[in-house]
């Protein structure tokens, strides 16, 4: 393991964005593996990259993830004020298994990505601008009146893209409660996806890596 993979942590960071990218890496034949990232951004704004680990292969899984962050809880991370991630089933039980008065916020823009998954593309533009309305929305009481709307809208069509949004609401709305400036570092994962793009331009290239340590060097 490299000496920054192992160092020590402040023991608080308000906010922890979480995300992972897929590599080729060759072990025994080559597979997809899923490289997870942490990214801290503690008191003064720094962004900090907590660790990266290389998972077996199978795609992302919130077990693994359970690993991730208790390593970082051992190497002294012992409160964190918002982790932001995907929709990914599970997850928000391993964060609170590690840090319990930790507040999970879903990435706005995955639930986006993924509410237009279920639908055709020609209904593309009056989903998002509907959607833009829940989640620009002043308040959680504001944003659930015109969920409702949207839902009563969209629901006879894709009933599958309203009950995601149902599932997801509590992990949804935590970033409705705080003012523009604080929601504008918790709703969305894009501060990770941005370094996970770079991680990408920087291997695109070599097609698989042969090992593991070769991946994440």
């Amino acid at each position: 393991m490299e000496v920054w993979q192992a160092r020590p942590l402040d023991p608080v960071y308000p906010v922890i964005l979480i995300d992972a990218i897929v590599m080729k890496v060759r072990d025994g034949q080559v597979g997809n593996r899923p490289v997870y990232v942490a990214l801290g951004i503690d008191l003064d704004g720094h962004r900090d990259v907590l660790g990266m680990w290389v998972g077996p292969t199978g795609g992302e899984g919130s077990k693994q993830w359970m690993n991730m962050l208790t390593e970082l809880k051992y190497r002294g991370v012992a409160d964190v004020l918002f982790v932001c991630c995907d929709g990914l089933k599970g997850l928000p039980d391993s964060i609170l298994a590690t840090w319990p008065m930790a507040t999970v916020q879903t990435c706005v823009v995955h639930l986006v990505r993924n509410s237009l998954r279920f639908a055709s593309r020609k209904y593309w533009k009056p989903i998002a601008d509907r959607l833009k309305q829940v989640y620009q929305a002043p308040t959680v009481k504001a944003a659930e009146q015109r969920f409702d709307e949207f839902a009563k809208e969209w629901e006879p069509i894709y009933p599958a893209m309203i009950a995601m949004w149902r599932r997801s609401w509590g992990e949804f709305t935590p970033f409705l409660d705080y003012p523009l400036e604080i929601r504008k570092l918790i709703y969305t994962t894009n501060g990770i996806e941005s370094l996970n793009a770079r991680f990408r331009a920087a291997t695109r290239r070599r097609g698989h890596f042969p090992n593991e340590q070769s991946a994440l060097k």
